[in-house]
């Protein structure tokens, strides 16, 4: 695809090369930018018919987009914004610096200007900060030809026709029809008579994160927003749900890698961004890790006496690093998909115990095994045999009691993934094999 605009624009083919722009996907055009200088975007750009053109734009990664606002005519950013969908031109304005904003701000009228004034309103991360505008309403007296006509009438601005939002006077949410049932219904049918009521609705307050359980939960691939007194205010598509899923799956992955979440991309955050964002988990983990060698030096005797223990050492914090990884992962991502509730509490701590039972017998004997024949000590493998039972209790404990802890504290639960519970684990795990080890050994 590359090789062949570029091949078109060393030609100076740019009737060859609208052809072809035209027949690609829009959400591909925009990678094609990453491989062209400033100029010959704008040319690839202004090759695009406007419908297109207004496609491959909300593509856009902000920093292009900025490069693109800056080259366009005022006029052409009129074009522009007047076809984009209001949740994307807030999107734009939300990124973009201030001098840019003013720009776009010029480009729109009052009335949208409003609009958009009031979304930015909303908080982050909120129902309300997502949605569109942009909806299809229709009353419930309007006959099955009426309501045809104005979807036909506004439908070429408005994201989402296939649920039409039928409303009171007050523009209270009643309920809904499709334009599937609208289609197959005959003309002089009244629309009161195709409602589905009670549909799955939002309120503009709501957590996005929330908001996008109930897109899975229902398979919607639109759902109304309303405000406290039931008045349609917006909805949120399906591809708006699909965005704030990929932010919120990024950012649980980078907490549970002991890292600040990052706003940006990985190479659009700078170096220092990058340090800032890890530093103090790594700092906080690095004293945390600090305790267990001092707690190894206060065992110096048990060591000088049985100088063996100390190679179990890894092997013990290891295993216990990964029980506990296992079990957090799976409590985490179950109390994501609301499959485990925080009052599941005893429920999942029982399962994860008898879990750990039988990992802790099995690693037993395995190493108990291991021991005989590689030592023939039977003291050394009991040591290593109930330290390694206990670590296992104890790390899926952990797991499965930590993240529950932080959902109940409203905390993120990822928060409380392998590195934390890492750490905590080395620490208990040495406390218990000295232990151990001085009782059986009399050491």
């Amino acid at each position: 695809m590359i090789k062949e605009v570029q091949e078109y624009m060393s030609a100076k083919n740019f009737s060859k090369l609208k052809e072809y722009l035209e027949v690609l996907n829009s959400a591909d055009i925009p990678l094609l930018f990453d491989n062209l200088d400033e100029e010959q975007i704008i040319i690839v750009y202004r090759l695009l018919s406007k419908d297109k053109a207004v496609e491959v734009f909300a593509y856009m990664e902000s920093d292009m987009q900025e490069k693109l606002i800056n080259a366009l005519t005022d006029k052409e950013l009129k074009e522009v914004v007047d076809e984009l969908f209001m949740d994307d031109t807030v999107d734009l304005i939300e990124e973009m610096p201030a001098n840019v904003v003013k720009r776009i701000l010029k480009t729109v009228n009052n009335d949208d200007r409003k609009i958009i004034n009031e979304l930015l309103n909303y908080p982050e991360d909120s129902a309300g900060s997502i949605m569109t505008t942009e909806f299809i309403d229709l009353k419930e007296n309007m006959t099955v030809n009426q309501a045809i006509n104005k979807i036909k009438k506004i439908g070429i601005d408005t994201e989402n026709i296939y649920t039409c939002y039928v409303l009171t006077m007050t523009r209270e949410l009643i309920g809904t029809v499709s334009l599937k049932d609208l289609i197959l219904t005959d003309d002089g049918v009244i629309i009161k008579d195709l409602i589905q009521k009670n549909p799955v609705k939002v309120n503009t307050l709501d957590d996005q994160e929330d908001v996008v359980k109930k897109f899975d939960k229902y398979d919607e691939t639109a759902l109304p927003v309303v405000d406290k007194e039931n008045r349609l205010v917006g909805i949120i598509t399906i591809d708006d749900a699909i965005d704030v899923l990929q932010e919120e799956v990024n950012e649980d992955f980078e907490i549970m890698a002991a890292m600040a979440p990052s706003e940006d991309k990985y190479f659009k955050t700078s170096v220092f961004t990058h340090a800032k964002n890890r530093i103090v988990w790594l700092l906080l983990l690095m004293i945390s890790a600090a305790l267990t060698g001092g707690i190894i030096t206060n065992y110096e005797n048990a060591f000088a006496a049985v100088p063996i223990l100390v190679s179990f050492i890894p092997m013990l914090m290891d295993t216990g690093g990964n029980c506990g990884s296992q079990t957090s992962t799976l409590i985490i991502r179950g109390l994501a998909q609301d499959e485990i509730k925080t009052k599941d509490f005893l429920k999942a701590w029982w399962k994860e115990i008898r879990v750990a039972v039988l990992v802790g017998i099995a690693l037993f004997i395995v190493n108990t095994i291991r021991i005989m024949i590689q030592y023939n000590n039977m003291q050394l493998a009991m040591v290593v045999g109930i330290t390694l039972f206990a670590v296992v209790l104890l790390s899926k404990s952990l797991g499965c009691i930590l993240p529950m802890i932080a959902k109940k504290l409203k905390l993120d639960p990822a928060i409380m993934a392998a590195p934390l519970i890492t750490t905590i684990v080395d620490t208990c795990s040495v406390l218990i094999f000295f232990n151990v080890a001085l009782l059986i050994m009399n050491i």
